[in-house]
């Protein structure tokens, strides 16, 4: 190893998405704020949704995100990658075009100047692949490197996208494979196979544009992007939000080959229990297998959209998302709320 490199990975505790606080926790430590009303304000943080919407004008509204993470590579430009497509996608996931974005930077006092350069000049190089612009932001030392951005976009008012629109009748859609926390938690202690790595490091440096471009052009009523809370989480507050419930199908969707076999050996992330504890209360597992489930609940960095899709649209929205992204899949349907179970897996 040169003198001035610096494996990021071993400086965090939490890789990547696996760092986020629970959603269960996080919805007790904003139980009781007071919510302010705006008639402008289309979605607030008490939506449980991927961005905030400001609406400016009769055709015009504001997403505003934020999200940042501990390292979840060592390379210092894949890290700044990788942090920058994530942050990104909650503006594609409203449906929304990411427009601006400012850096939020935690870097170590002994960190080589080298790395942090190439962690910047990662975040900017997806930025300008995302067609948006870098136009400052904020750093801080700490013992532990972070890095992220605040992201403004645009979208029309009325054809925002929330995580609270699925009907009845509608087809999931989902855009990615599953594994990624599993494989970035196998690597840090040096069990995780190089190829499969590299697919892992592909597919979060994957902007969702492609599949947002793609998405806006057919009758979508709900989309969330899979991120730390795992398909079964996020899945989870679609359904809730929408006053549905999911049935999914265990076998459409695609597990990364590696990290089903990981998760066959008990290799999990401490993320990954977190969000069983959120949501299995909620989930019929019924004949899934138990690595199959914790594939559901695994964190994802950078993860695909899950779309809610009217059934007269999902086939021609399939079709076009195959060339598209990285890995279409039809993981299920939404049905009528009949109590008990919000997400039946099949």
């Amino acid at each position: 190893m040169a003198e001035n490199e610096v494996k990021l990975t071993k400086l965090a505790k939490c890789a990547g998405c696996g760092a986020k606080v629970g959603a269960g926790t996080l919805a007790r430590l904003l139980e009781g704020i007071r919510v302010h009303q705006d008639p402008n304000l289309l979605v607030g943080f008490d939506r449980s949704d991927d961005a905030s919407v400001y609406k400016l004008s009769q055709d015009l509204a504001l997403v505003q995100t934020v999200d940042f993470f501990p390292p979840i590579a060592d390379d210092p430009y894949l890290f700044g990658q990788i942090a920058a497509a994530n942050a990104l996608s909650d503006v594609y996931a409203m449906g929304g075009e990411p427009k601006l974005c400012l850096n939020i930077m935690a870097v170590p006092k002994d960190m080589p100047p080298e790395a942090v350069h190439e962690l910047l000049r990662g975040g900017y190089d997806k930025v300008y692949e995302a067609g948006a612009l870098i136009t400052g932001g904020h750093s801080i030392l700490d013992d532990e490197p972070k890095y992220g951005l605040a992201v403004t976009g645009f979208v029309h008012p009325d054809k925002m996208l929330t995580n609270s629109g699925a009907k009845p009748g509608d087809v999931l859609l989902f855009t990615k494979p599953i594994g990624i926390g599993v494989l970035t938690t196998a690597a840090k202690v040096g069990l995780a196979p190089p190829a499969a790595m590299e697919r892992a490091h592909r597919l979060m440096t994957t902007l969702n544009k492609a599949a947002r471009d793609v998405m806006v052009q057919y009758r979508v009523h709900a989309c969330t992007d899979v991120t730390g809370f795992g398909l079964l989480g996020h899945g989870l507050e679609m359904a809730q939000g929408s006053g549905v419930e999911l049935e999914i199908g265990v076998g459409a969707v695609d597990f990364i080959p590696e990290a089903a076999e990981l998760a066959r050996m008990g290799i999990l992330p401490e993320g990954m229990y977190r969000n069983r504890s959120f949501a299995e209360e909620s989930v019929d597992p019924g004949t899934a297998e138990l690595w199959q489930q914790d594939l559901l609940y695994d964190p994802q960095t950078s993860g695909g959209l899950l779309m809610a899709v009217d059934p007269a649209d999902a086939e021609a929205l399939y079709e076009a998302l195959k060339p598209a992204v990285p890995s279409a899949q039809r993981v299920g349907t939404v049905r009528e709320y009949r109590g008990g179970k919000r997400i039946l897996l099949k």
